[in-house]
This record gives structure tokens, sequence and C-alpha cells, in this order.
């Protein structure tokens, strides 16, 4: 069984596998989380929505991958990946608290793009860092 495992077509399968689900976990987290539901404004045209959903979905996938690149274990890999998406999580809370003059869930949801925009940009740059991280 453990030569199964080795596989690195099957490897390559089960780590898709797990980190398309704990996307779509993490992704229902975040809808919690806001405001505004965010595939009902990206079905309707939010391109702020549409930005930062996107920022979100590459920021995890990011941390993913250099959990991947670092570990051989699928649970270290998603140990990893849920500690990252956390930290994520904390930084979009950060946004939110270092901008007191306007509310960053308001914001988006009225489409304000440049926020929109800047949420996507911190999502994927705190990824790296976070990835970075990840021994």
């Amino acid at each position: 069984m453990s030569e199964f495992w080795e596989n690195v077509f099957v490897r390559t399968a089960a780590n898709y596998s797990v980190v398309i689900l704990c996307i779509i976990v993490f992704l229902a987290v975040f809808e919690l989380v806001t405001k505004y539901r965010n595939w009902e404004e990206i079905k309707n045209g939010n391109l702020a929505v549409a930005m930062a959903t996107g920022g979100k979905i590459f920021g995890v996938a990011n941390i993913f991958r250099f959990s991947i690149m670092q570990h051989d274990s699928l649970l270290t890999v998603i140990s990893w990946g849920v500690f990252g998406f956390f930290l994520l999580l904390i930084g979009y809370f950060i946004f939110e608290f270092l901008t007191p003059k306007f509310n960053i869930d308001k914001e988006i949801e009225n489409d304000n793009r440049a926020v929109g925009f800047i949420a996507l940009v911190i999502s994927v740059g705190l990824s790296y860092v976070i990835g970075a991280g990840i021994l």
C-alpha cells in the first residue's frame, strides 16, 4: 500500500483533491465573516468582490503550494494549509482594522474596485509571506 501512496500521480491527485476541498471550506468560512454574499455578488457582476475572492483563492492555493513543496505527509500539508489560512484570515481582519475611515466589506459590496484590488493584493502578498515561513 505504501507504494501506492509513493506514486507521483497518486500523490498529485491526492494533493489536488485535498486543496480543492480546503479551498471550498475556507471560502465558506470567508463567506461567514464577510457581510456580503460572495457568489451572489459575483453573479451580479460585482468586480470588486470577484477580485477580493480571487485573491483569497490564490492566497490559499499559494499557501498550499509552499506546504506541498516542503512536506511529504498529506496530514502535514493540510495542517500547514489550515494554519496558513488562519493567518490569512487574521490579515483580512487587520486590513479592516487599519482602515477605520471606511468599512472594507461595505466598500467591496458596493463594487469599489480599488478596495477589491487592494484586498486581492493583500491576500496574494500575505500568502507569499506565510508560505515562506512554512518549514
